[in-house]
């Protein structure tokens, strides 16, 4: 395998979130990638909301909310050794990613799956299934 020269992971802070990262850590620590990125993509506030809330506010919010859910994959990069990169992106979670993929220059993306199939699936719609849609690199999914 080529060395990649960064991965990017996108992160939750759920169990399954921190497998994609130690799978990311296995990647760097064996020198398949140079460089470890650590993304959180927040979920935009609505239009209504920021009626009432100053642009300030929201972005405090997205930053802390954003900084809980990538403390774990922080903790994990930290206790291996490995210095993460992180960002935190607002936005649908597909286009996010592939932007951060182009600002950081990733040539993998890794990112968690639960896993939900059939009805469960389409009705919560898959994180996974846009990321892979939106991407131009490739994505490599941990359950």
């Amino acid at each position: 395998m080529h060395k990649i020269n960064a991965i990017l992971v996108a992160v939750d802070g759920s169990e399954t979130s921190d497998r994609a990262v130690q799978h990311a850590l296995d990647m760097v620590a064996t020198g398949c990638a140079a460089e470890l990125h650590l993304l959180n993509v927040q979920p935009s506030v609505g239009g209504a909301v920021s009626t009432f809330v100053s642009r300030e506010q929201i972005d405090s919010h997205h930053r802390e909310e954003g900084q809980k859910a990538l403390a774990s994959a922080v903790a994990l990069a930290g206790k291996a050794g490995v210095t993460a990169k992180t960002h935190i992106g607002v936005g649908r979670q597909g286009e996010i990613v592939a932007d951060f993929v182009n600002k950081v220059g990733a040539g993998l993306v890794v990112l968690g799956t639960r896993g939900h199939t059939g009805l469960a699936g389409v009705l919560m719609g898959s994180v996974a299934q846009d990321v892979i849609a939106h991407s131009k690199v490739p994505v490599t999914l941990v359950k």
